[in-house]
């Protein structure tokens, strides 16, 4: 017999063994399909949040003092963190890359038009993803416009009527729904969930069970036992993904403006670091119940409050920013907004696709290498 044949004979016992097991033990059908339709309903309908620290960019066209008089008045408020830009394009381009969620920009005739007691162009762009985001900027904008206002009146500077109209814009969420923003990062939670938890306790079990000895005289190679333990889950991982996707487009209505494609292949790697981290846990962990609550404690927990999701993390101090930076989910919420709302912005895409795929590769070695030292020795 080939070398192919005996290979994919191998894997066809293990694999069957894989999808017997799951099919034996309906949670793990529940974890995939069950779940990401509740956590869908909870965060669709009834999870509202709000954010702090907002970055903006300042852009002034024409330096003059009223101008930079109301600037002075943003740089002094406690609720944007300003960058004084000088262009409108380098100001469009921070805002593509989101360096900063929001522009303020004083227009070439803002103080003509003050002077002459017309109301004076003030233009606030404000990038939509997350809705409650947009509209704290639009009300602490108007808040800082107004107090300015109100000192220039109490200076003795006459102001006929508004003396400024704000003209806004909402790119990427126009409707400013906060759901356009959850759902798609609550396909990162499910993903999670499904792609840690459920490895977590797949060579654990073996081991709790007594079953590893009789896979240990096998004719398996370590690197069929690791793609047997992997494909099931990746594939429950992908059809949860697909189907939340389907939910949220088709239920809430949430727009999306990427390929699926990039979806497909982006979710991918996520998917493989997931698993990966859940298969190391549970080849590191020969107790069931232990590894369960380290892949809660290590994978989940940090998915919820460390990637972007729950809570905005330029509001956090710089050690949780710092460790963020290990937790993958960080980068595929990022993914999945820009996706669903702006579309294949690949300057956005590629670097965290680079670090979901360097995560993957990490964590699928050391937990091959975890295996190979229980299968070999």
């Amino acid at each position: 017999m080939t070398p192919q044949a005996l290979f994919f004979m191998r894997m066809r016992g293990i694999l069957r063994k894989e999808v017997l097991q799951i099919l034996r033990d309906p949670s793990s059908i529940a974890l995939a399909i069950v779940l990401p339709l509740v956590l869908l309903f909870l965060f669709g309908y009834g999870v509202s949040l709000d954010p702090d620290n907002v970055p903006i960019a300042i852009v002034l066209d024409y330096n003059s003092s009223e101008a930079r008089d109301l600037a002075a008045r943003f740089d002094l408020s406690p609720y944007f963190k300003t960058n004084h830009l000088k262009s409108m394009a380098q100001a469009v381009d921070w805002l593509d890359k989101r360096r900063v969620d929001g522009i303020v920009h004083l227009q070439g005739n803002f103080s003509s038009s003050l002077y002459n007691r017309n109301p004076a162009p003030v233009q606030v762009i404000v990038n939509g993803m997350d809705a409650n985001r947009a509209r704290l900027i639009q009300g602490y904008a108007r808040g800082v416009l107004q107090k300015w206002i109100t000192l220039r009146q109490v200076r003795g500077e006459e102001v006929a009527g508004p003396a400024v109209r704000v003209s806004q814009r909402v790119w990427f969420n126009e409707a400013a729904v906060s759901r356009n923003f959850l759902v798609p990062g609550l396909i990162t939670l499910i993903m999670t969930l499904i792609g840690i938890l459920s490895t977590a306790l797949v060579v654990a079990r073996e081991w709790e069970r007594g079953t590893m000895e009789a896979i240990l005289v096998t004719p398996i190679r370590r690197i069929d036992f690791l793609l047997g333990k992997v494909l099931p889950y990746f594939i429950l991982g992908m059809l949860g993904m697909g189907l939340s996707v389907v939910v949220g487009i088709t239920l809430f209505h949430v727009p999306f403006r990427g390929s699926v494609g990039a979806l497909l292949f982006l979710s991918s790697l996520f998917m493989l670091a997931c698993l990966g981290f859940g298969l190391f846990i549970s080849a590191a962990i020969r107790i069931q119940f232990v590894a369960a609550q380290i892949s809660i404690m290590a994978g989940f927990l940090p998915a919820l409050f460390l990637s972007g999701l729950i809570f905005d993390l330029e509001s956090t101090p710089r050690f949780i920013q710092a460790i963020s930076y290990v937790v993958p989910a960080r980068y595929f919420v990022a993914i999945s907004h820009t996706l669903f709302m702006a579309g294949d912005v690949w300057s956005v895409l590629l670097p965290n696709a680079l670090a979901l795929a360097v995560m993957a590769v990490l964590f699928i070695s050391l937990a091959f290498r975890k295996i190979t030292k229980r299968l070999e020795g």
